[in-house]
C-alpha cells in the first residue's frame, strides 16, 4: 500500500529540516539531534496531573525513574506502567519520549514510570535489559511509596522498547514475578538479525528509520554476531513465550520491522499467549509518537491506553 498522504506530508517537512541520517553521525550526535526533534514543544504537551524524577537501584548504579501522575492528588493507588523509550539501544530518552509517557499516564489513568536505562554502545547488551528488569522489580516492590498498585503493573515500550518490555515479560515470567497483568508493544524490534523481507521492501525512503539505521543499531548494541540469537536480544527466538501477559502489538505497514512485528505476534498467538495485533497500513516506524501529526499515531494511542485501562480494571476484579 502507498504511504498515507499524512505521511507524505510529514516525510516532507523532515527533509526540509535537513536532519542527518543516524549512520553519518556519533551516537553522542544522534541522540542530540533525535532529541531536538522529538515532540512538540513542551507548551503543546499534554498536561499531567505531576512529574518526579527518582533514582532507583540498578546492577551498575542508580537509574533515573520519570514518574507521571495523572493528578496531583488520588484517592488512592493507581496501576502501575513501566514504560521503555525507544532509539534502537542507542538513541532516545526520558525527554524524547516525554510526551508519549504524559498521553499514556493520561489516557489510561495510570502512573507511569518512564525508565532511563543505559545505552550502547558505551553499554552493549545486556547492559538495557538488566536496568530494565531491575527496575522493574524495583518499582513493583515500592509501588505503593509512589502511589501505585504492585497488584496492577503492565509493561510497554516503543521499538527497541518494545523489545525491552517483551524481555522483561519473559524474565519476569521466568523469575516467578512481577506478575505483569499486561504488555503493550509498539511496531518492536524483535529480532536482532535485521534480514527479515520488509527490510528490502522498506529498506529507505520511508521515513528516519532505513535499513542502514538499523545495522548502524545493531553494530553498537550487540557484541557481535553471536548476541543475535540470543532471546534477550530477539525475542522472537525464545524457545518458550508461553504464559505470559495478554499482549496488545501495534506494528506500521511501512516499516524495516514489519515483519518481525507480525512474526512476533504471530509467535505469541502460537504458544497461547493471548495477542492482539493491529497492523496500521500506509503508516512509518515512529507514527505512535508522530501522534501530534498523524491521524493514525493519535488512534494508536487511543488504542493503547484502551486496553490498558480494560487490563487494569480487570486486575482489579
Amino acid at each position: 500500500m502507498a504511504l498515507h498522504p499524512q505521511v507524505v506530508t510529514l516525510i516532507e517537512k523532515m527533509a526540509a529540516a535537513d536532519l542527518k541520517p543516524v549512520v553519518e553521525m556519533t551516537p553522542v550526535d544522534a541522540r542530540a539531534q533525535f532529541d531536538s526533534v522529538a515532540g512538540p514543544p513542551l507548551e503543546e504537551r499534554t498536561p499531567v496531573g505531576s512529574i518526579e524524577d527518582i533514582r532507583v537501584p540498578g546492577p551498575a548504579g542508580a537509574l533515573t525513574v520519570r514518574l507521571y501522575r495523572p493528578q496531583a492528588e488520588a484517592a488512592g493507588p493507581l496501576p502501575l506502567l513501566v514504560y521503555f523509550h525507544g532509539g534502537g539501544h542507542v538513541i532516545g530518552s526520558l525527554e524524547s519520549h516525554d510526551e508519549v509517557a504524559r498521553v499514556l499516564c493520561v489516557g489510561a489513568d495510570c502512573v507511569v514510570a518512564s525508565v532511563d536505562y543505559r545505552l550502547a554502545p558505551e553499554h552493549k547488551f545486556p547492559a538495557a535489559i538488566e536496568d530494565a528488569f531491575a527496575a522493574t522489580q524495583w518499582l513493583t516492590d515500592n509501588a505503593g511509596e509512589h502511589g501505585a498498585d504492585p497488584a496492577s503493573v503492565a509493561v510497554a515500550g516503543d521499538s527497541a522498547g518494545a523489545n525491552i518490555a517483551a524481555v522483561v515479560a519473559l524474565m519476569a515470567r521466568d523469575a516467578g514475578g512481577p506478575a505483569l497483568i499486561t504488555q503493550i508493544l509498539v511496531y518492536p524490534l524483535a529480532d536482532y538479525a535485521c534480514n527479515s523481507p520488509s527490510y528490502q521492501t522498506y529498506a529507505s525512503g520511508f521515513g528516519p528509520l532505513t535499513e542502514a539505521g538499523m545495522l548502524w543499531f545493531q553494530d553498537h548494541y550487540l557484541r557481535g554476531p553471536d548476541d543475535m540469537a540470543d532471546w534477550r536480544a530477539s525475542p522472537v527466538k525464545a524457545p518458550d513465550l508461553s504464559g505470559l501477559p495478554p499482549a496488545l502489538v501495534i506494528t506500521a505497514e511501512c516499516d524495516v520491522l514489519h515483519d518481525e512485528g507480525v512474526a512476533f505476534a504471530e509467535a505469541l498467538a502460537a504458544a497461547g499467549t493471548p495477542v492482539e495485533h493491529v497492523d496500521w497500513p500506509g503508516m512509518i516506524h515512529g507514527f505512535f509518537s508522530f501522534a501530534p501529526y498523524l491521524d493514525d499515531g493519535k488512534a494508536a494511542q487511543r488504542l493503547a491506553c484502551e486496553r490498558l485501562r480494560e487490563a487494569f480494571a480487570g486486575a482489579g476484579t
